[in-house]
């Protein structure tokens, strides 16, 4: 068994015994190299009689030189005759004086070491760095083991019982404590401890103390080894020492740490063997024990140790950790060889598996395989004249080249690597020049563009991986995005132009309403020029006759017969549906194919075309100035209002906002309805080629409103264009937004790539890894909508390609059976029958103890069939989350900072047909119209409740029949009002409202606040008669506007005070990209909403309990039972006296806390709210990812659970497992017929979930290295290498794709009848 073939691995402390077996000899003297002769000094940190030889086969004297002395110790100097590689593997040690203790293990938390001898870490701190004695032994029971004393009480005890106890200082007390510690008999002790234990807080401590003592009898370690008596020293060539030019050395900094130890040590030697007096020992045992932490980690206590030039010195520690460590740096990322860098031209004759590379290029790249040629081809003697040639790149190097590459394909890398695409296989092709040409249509999968992009070339090594770059990584083999199944490979720009512009028709054009016999003729007379290329003509096709045009005709005949359409105009949406619909029939080749078709048509009808930009082609609409004029006057209007005092601040500024976003909207269709059908920017802009109706708007509309650096629309809009010019205020005014947008891209992208990282790591060990887990679970989806009522995502784009969990049966008809993967076909059938909910297979409940099953993946996306096994669906699903996140924290950019208007709900619709009933409703005539009055009164269809606020406008009569979708009441967009519904004299009682004014307008508003003296009551407002009876009371919540003074009249249907909705402001993905970061991290949302935790009616009390609104919700079914929630004052009730509630919905206004869902609603509901509310994100940004992909990722945030009751089993209260092992040990307990264990499922954060995995490697190569690998060492965990960091990380195959396990017996070898030169 080689080295490299290992299942697992393991960490463990080292054994004072283990660091003496791996070293090769003591380090007793701090020098490194002499430096007159520059050997290394005999016993110093660089000697070789420990280390091993500086020259390969020869001694430090030189006496013996060659390698038939191999092995052989010279007598003279003592240096074994080897390989001076040795000098990386061969470790030294030194012997320390004074024992001292390990930092990693005597500091941070949980600190190890105080938790197992059962003192605080201050008092631990204290005993090692000699402030404070410890006792270790004593026989008077006065004075127990482990008591701390101050160097006062030690002298008083010390005289008063002599030699009836030992207390020591520094690491010697500790170690001869830990020594004494019998672990199995603490284990005993520390359980029947914690059986008796009654407060939590006690129980907490036992069983953090409890699992220490456990972890290190099960791993075999003893307590005393986080003690070093030995310090290793690392091999030399590991802190090389290197000269500069200018004779000075260059050293790594563990050498100074070294020094430090070895100067201490040997002088605390010296010390002790003198006798000096105590305090003088002590004071150089604190000084090595302080040396030895420095070495293992410095800086974690006190301050850093630096070198000359103020730097920090860096540590062992500091070696793992961080980017610059070893485990990111030269683990995960490595150099490789045979690769190039060049930048990026366009090649568009090349075909769409072929790259250009340049010759001097190619001639590097492949110079082994071109000597091997030269010399087969015997145009070389030997390899040597075979390199000589290349060298001189001689005449017979390109006859052979072209051979050479053919067949031998290349990788092409684009930085960032943001998803699998950004790497993919070409065929190489020979050309002139420096430059890398890159097919025009995988540009858009590598994000790259030709304005100085670059990309790396890395050569095929292996026939293996020959063969997957041709069978898996080819271009044309990814023209469909794993993200989202759609195209990625599409033409833009110019080929959309040509393609777009051939395939318009234009009335009146010449030849118009000619007929054709054929196809042939029809091309005859437009090569000739008899009909123009936009003509609607007749051509006789297949017995009938089709109207055309000669350019569709010219399009057509590029497509296969069966695709093909002589109605349709293609612009790019079009033709990205077309590739679809080809790629579903055909396949990859001839798609391929097509594609290069279209895009050799478009290039060239594109250029025959001439479209340009002119700046006359931007033609402001003649209606602008009056559309303004208008808005001007509705403006002026709103300002009088609120200078009368009938509308208030916020709604002034929204109404104003409101009017200028309409118009800004008529002018942009006045300008489009202006322009010709064939005017240049028009056809770039609706054909998709370039640009887009927001962005000429800007040029020949009128700007629009802007947003602020805090993303508030500034009221006053740009009302000039582009092409108008904009004054200079104009100007000031926009440049807020298009700063914040380009600061906002340089942050968002580092956040977005930390993002990605994330869910990689914590996500990557999901592989699909068995054909079926035989679950009936699943989940059940329908289409998901948002919270205007728009359906963000139709039922069918979420069920495509997904399989069925239970057989889909409509009305007693079953359509398709259990476990059916869902296609195009019965997709279509589902919407025709018009089934709402689905039941479907998911990663989610996927019953697999690792990974997916192929049944719950579903379709592999990027290929449109099932899943193969050894799929690594983890990695592909972070890369598809992730991708988009960088795509969406630059989409604030091109529209340089314009406001997007929040979109404005006016109305409520009924949800399902039925009766309308009205509850709790009172209404006054206004104008004719029927106004609600009271608050929280509903209007109810069949079993679905619609609150309806006052001052609604009621559309429907109690009793009528109405359609789903039916308008039932209409309201203000902005503000609630509380109408009076009598005429009578204003009270108020419990508040006085703030007096804000407003200085621009000189306008006085009344804000309902909460005063310090009032805090039990609710504000409210009584309306008197003339007697001063009251005839109404209205709640007046705080935050809203009195419209009304203290003692005015009012006349029935006057406004009294109004409650301002809460406005959205401008959609932008910073709202976006920490949104999924919030979710995914499961943080607890800012402001978080109540939620009801039983179904039931809402009551709510007009009494207080400390001082906070009482809530209850009493159950339907029982009405004994119910809930109270105290609500602080100032939050807002979403619900209302009386209302029906289920479980789970909000009581107060805010954002869904995850944890809330899980603990009402249970691990489905949870799961789904995570993944419905990341989706919403992105489809709000207009980017589509599959569920899938977020389903992996919540699952693997869902994997532990908490134990409740650890039953049985040797599990501890409130600990957190992986729910696999807990289940495990749940089924042999069963078996055993013992109590079981119970838990409860916990989410965990993409970062903690990413820390705390399985795997120790992974975990130490992602974050808090010392701590992932200090805690594994004391468990001795094992690492089963089931992920991919891990097997990269070791050097090894990742157990994916042709790596997976069940692949492992298939051999690679050549077919006998063709010859291995061939290859």
């Amino acid at each position: 068994m080689g080295i490299r073939n290992f299942e697992k691995i393991r960490i463990k402390l080292a054994s004072p015994e283990k660091i003496l077996e791996w070293s090769h000899g003591e380090v007793t003297k701090p020098e490194t190299i002499n430096y007159r002769t520059l050997n290394p000094e005999r016993d110093g940190l660089f000697c070789e009689i420990i280390f091993g030889p500086t020259k390969d086969w020869e001694c430090s004297c030189g006496k013996y030189k060659r390698m038939r002395y191999k092995g052989l110790v010279c007598e003279k100097c003592g240096v074994e005759v080897t390989r001076a590689k040795v000098r990386r593997e061969r470790m030294g040690h030194i012997t320390l004086a004074s024992p001292v203790s390990h930092i990693w293990y005597s500091k941070g938390s949980p600190n190890k070491m105080s938790l197992i001898i059962g003192i605080s870490s201050k008092e631990l701190e204290s005993v090692l760095y000699f402030a404070r004695y410890i006792v270790t032994s004593s026989q008077e029971s006065t004075v127990e083991v482990g008591k701390i004393l101050t160097e006062k009480e030690y002298k008083l005890l010390k005289q008063l019982y002599g030699n009836k106890f030992e207390a020591y200082m520094g690491a010697d007390g500790i170690l001869k404590l830990l020594t004494a510690i019998d672990l199995e008999k603490l284990r005993d002790e520390l359980e029947n401890e914690l059986a008796e234990a009654n407060s939590a807080q006690k129980r907490k401590k036992l069983v953090k103390r409890l699992k220490i003592v456990r972890d290190f009898i099960a791993s075999g370690n003893r307590p005393e080894w986080m003690i070093l008596t030995n310090v290793p020293v690392i091999p030399a060539e590991l802190r090389p020492m290197v000269q500069l030019d200018g004779g000075r050395f260059a050293t790594s900094d563990l050498n100074d740490l070294y020094r430090r130890v070895i100067n201490r040590n040997n002088r605390l030697k010296k010390l002790l063997e003198i006798r000096a007096p105590e305090i003088v020992v002590k004071n150089e045992k604190r000084m090595l024990q302080e040396a030895v932490d420095a070495l293992i980690d410095n800086g974690r206590r006190g301050k850093p140790v630096v070198a000359q030039n103020n730097r920090e010195l860096k540590s062992l520690s500091d070696m793992l950790k961080g980017k610059q460590g070893r485990f990111r740096q030269n683990l995960l990322g490595k150099r490789v060889d045979y690769s190039a860098r060049s930048v990026i031209v366009v090649g568009p004759s090349l075909k769409m598996n072929q790259c250009g590379i340049p010759k001097k290029m190619a001639l590097e790249l492949y110079k082994p395989f071109i000597m091997r040629e030269l010399v087969r081809r015997e145009l070389a003697n030997n390899i040597k004249m075979a390199k000589k040639l290349v060298e001189e790149s001689d005449d017979k190097v390109w006859a052979v080249i072209e051979d050479v590459i053919a067949d031998h394909p290349v990788l092409l890398n684009r930085a960032p690597t943001l998803h699998r695409l950004s790497i993919q296989a070409f065929q190489p092709v020979l050309i002139e020049g420096k430059a890398i040409r890159l097919h025009p249509l995988v540009c858009s999968a590598f994000n790259a563009d030709f304005d100085g992009d670059q990309m790396a070339v890395h050569l095929t090594l292996s026939p293996e991986s020959m063969m997957e770059a041709k069978l898996l990584m080819f271009a044309p083999n990814n023209i469909i995005s794993p993200s989202s199944g759609e195209p990625i490979a599409v033409p833009s720009q110019d080929m959309v132009m040509g393609c777009f512009y051939m395939t318009k028709e234009r009335p009146g054009e010449k030849g118009e309403g000619k007929l054709f016999s054929n196809i042939e003729q029809v091309i005859t007379a437009y090569q000739n020029d008899k009909v123009g290329t936009h003509a609607l003509i007749k051509v006789r096709m297949n017995g009938e006759l089709i109207e055309t045009t000669p350019g569709r005709v010219l399009f057509n005949e590029i497509l296969p017969e069966i695709d093909r359409n002589y109605h349709k105009t293609y612009g790019k949406k079009e033709i990205k549906s077309l590739i679809k619909s080809l790629y579903e029939a055909h396949g990859f080749t001839e798609t391929a194919e097509l594609i290069n078709r279209v895009k050799n048509f478009g290039y060239h009808y594109g250029t025959f075309a001439g479209v340009s930009v002119g700046i006359e082609d931007l033609e402001v609409p003649p209606k602008k100035k009056s559309l303004l004029n208008q808005a001007d006057k509705e403006v002026a209007q709103i300002d009088k209002d609120y200078k009368s005092g009938k509308i208030i601040n916020e709604e002034r500024y929204r109404k104003t906002i409101e009017v200028w976003s309409r118009t800004t909207e008529a002018v942009t269709d006045a300008m489009m309805k202006n322009l010709d059908e064939f005017n240049p920017v028009y056809m770039m802009a609706t054909s998709g080629a370039r640009g887009n109706v927001s962005q000429m708007r800007q040029l020949a509309g009128m700007r629009g409103n802007m947003a602020d650096t805090q993303g508030r629309t500034i009221e006053v809009p740009i009302k000039a264009n582009f092409r108008e010019g904009l004054t200079v205020l104009e100007f000031f005014m926009s440049s807020h937004g298009a700063r914040k947008g380009l600061a906002d891209t340089a942050l968002r992208t580092a956040d977005s790539g930390y993002l990605t990282r994330r869910l990689v790591d914590i996500s990557h060990e999901v592989i699909v890894n068995e054909e079926d887990c035989h679950t009936h679970e699943g989940i059940e989806v329908e289409a998901l909508v948002g919270a205007n009522g728009k359906i963000i995502e139709k039922l069918s784009e979420r069920i495509n390609g997904r399989v069925l969990a239970e057989d889909l049966v409509h009305k007693g008809k079953k359509i398709a059976k259990r476990n059916t993967m869902i296609h195009k076909d019965l997709l279509d059938k589902i919407e025709e029958l018009g089934i709402k909910k689905v039941k479907i297979r998911s990663p989610l409940t996927c019953a697999l103890e690792k990974g997916v099953c192929q049944k719950c993946y579903g379709m592999d996306l990027s290929n449109y069939n099932e899943i193969l096994l050894g799929e690594a669906v983890g990695v592909v699903a972070a890369q598809s989350i992730g991708e988009p996140g960088t795509q969406l924290t630059m989409r604030t950019f091109h529209t340089g900072g314009v406001a997007g208007a929040a979109t404005v709900v006016n109305s409520k619709k009924a949800e399902n047909d039925g009766e309308v009933s009205f509850r709790d409703i009172k209404t006054i005539e206004i104008n004719g119209e029927d106004v609600v009055v009271s608050q929280g009164g509903k209007i109810i269809i069949a079993d679905n409740e619609h609150e309806v606020d006052s001052g609604s406008v009621i559309r429907v009569t109690e009793g009528q029949k109405v359609k789903e979708g039916d308008v039932l009441v209409t309201f203000d967009p902005y503000h609630i009002p509380i109408i009076s519904s009598h005429d009578g004299k204003v009270q108020y009682r419990h508040f006085t409202p703030k007096n804000i004014r407003d200085e621009k307008y000189d306008v006085h508003e009344y804000l309902v606040v909460r005063s310090v003296d009032s805090v039990d009551s609710e504000p409210r407002v009584h309306i008197l008669d003339k007697k001063n009876e009251k005839l109404a009371t209205y709640n007046i919540p705080y935050g809203a506007y009195m419209m009304v003074r203290d003692g005015a009249k009012v006349k029935k249907g006057d406004i009294i005070a109004k409650i301002i909705k809460l406005g959205e402001g401008t959609k932008d993905i910073t709202g976006g990209l920490p949104r999924v970061q919030e979710l995914f991290e499961a943080r607890n949302p800012k402001g978080k909403a109540t939620l009801a935790e039983i179904d039931g009616r809402i009551e709510i009390l007009t009494t207080k309990k400390k001082q906070m609104r009482v809530v209850n919700v009493r159950s339907l079914e029982n009405p004994e039972e119910f809930k109270e929630y105290l609500i602080p004052m100032g939050e807002r009730l979403v619900v209302t006296d009386g209302l029906k509630i289920k479980a789970g919905d909000k009581i107060t206004e805010g954002a869904i806390s995850p944890y809330d869902v899980l603990n009402i609603k249970g691990l489905v509901a949870a799961e789904q709210f995570i993944l419905e509310s990341v989706q919403q994100v992105y489809r709000d940004q207009g980017v589509t990812v599959n569920d899938k992909h977020i389903e992996i990722i919540v699952k693997q945030m869902f994997r532990k659970v908490r134990i409740i009751d650890s039953g049985a089993s040797l599990f501890l209260e409130d600990e957190v497992i992986e729910k696999r092992v807990v289940d495990l040990e749940n089924k042999k307990l069963e078996e055993q017929g013992k109590a079981l264990i119970k838990y409860e499922p916990v989410i965990q954060g993409i970062t903690k979930a990413a820390v705390n995995t399985g795997s120790f490697i992974s975990a130490a190569s992602f974050q808090e290295t010392t701590k992932v690998l200090s805690n594994a060492a004391i468990e001795g965990k094992v690492d089963y290498l089931e992920g991919l960091k891990e097997n990269v990380i070791l050097g090894k195959k990742i157990p994916a794709g042709t790596g997976f396990n069940k692949y492992k017996s298939i051999k690679v070898r050549y077919n006998t009848d063709d010859k291995p030169e061939e290859e």
